[in-house]
């Protein structure tokens, strides 16, 4: 059966100069048999254990800071599984990795990542970082927002390649559009859901 499963990491964001402890949520989405991890915060192991025995079929980054993609490459190469992100976010990316290291498959406003006879709705939703998505599990009543919409508002845009303007107008035509009853699962802290944030 469909479920998603979850899991907390700790660990440090960089950017700009300046370095911050930060606890990033892992989030799983599959059955029994296989699924997708939704960002790859901090600690491979960390992230595996919330796998568990289960077939990971992809490596889906929501945008390319270091505490969502530190640790990507070395859960790629432990899994085989496939890295996905959006092509606007190599600036951020190329910070973390070089330009010797690539991800995989490049997400898309709209593309679908199908998994355990499901699939995750890739929604661009730039303004965090130019080329971060949300993806939304209908099947499920959930979206995941990586750091684009917390529980109390939107995400920081105070730092380079963001954009205040740009993730109000993300959140407002793309994740306010779903239904007030959809589960907000946030990159870092607690849920919340569409209604709630709609109504601050």
């Amino acid at each position: 059966m469909l479920r998603v499963d979850h899991g907390v990491v700790a660990g440090t964001f960089s950017l700009d100069g300046q370095t911050f402890d930060v606890d990033n949520n892992i989030w799983v989405v599959g059955d029994d048999e296989e699924c997708v991890v939704i960002d790859a915060p901090h600690d491979v192991d960390a992230i595996l254990a919330v796998v568990g025995e289960r077939r990971l079929m992809a490596i889906v980054c929501t945008h390319a800071h270091d505490d969502h993609v530190r640790v990507a490459p070395d859960l790629r190469e432990r899994t085989g599984a496939p890295i996905l992100l959006h092509p606007a976010e190599w600036p951020l990316w190329e910070l973390t990795h070089g330009s010797d290291v690539w991800w995989n498959i490049d997400l898309a406003d709209g593309a679908r990542i199908e998994v355990a006879g499901s699939a995750l709705e890739v929604l661009h939703t730039p303004g965090h970082a130019p080329g971060a998505v949300c993806l939304h599990a209908p099947d499920l009543g959930c979206v995941f927002t990586g750091d684009t919409l917390f529980n109390g508002g939107p995400g920081a845009t105070g730092r380079s390649y963001s954009d205040a303007d740009l993730i109000v107008a993300s959140i407002r035509e793309k994740l306010f559009a779903l239904p007030g009853s959809t589960v907000v699962h946030t990159g870092h802290g607690d849920d919340t859901t569409i209604d709630a944030e709609r109504s601050r």
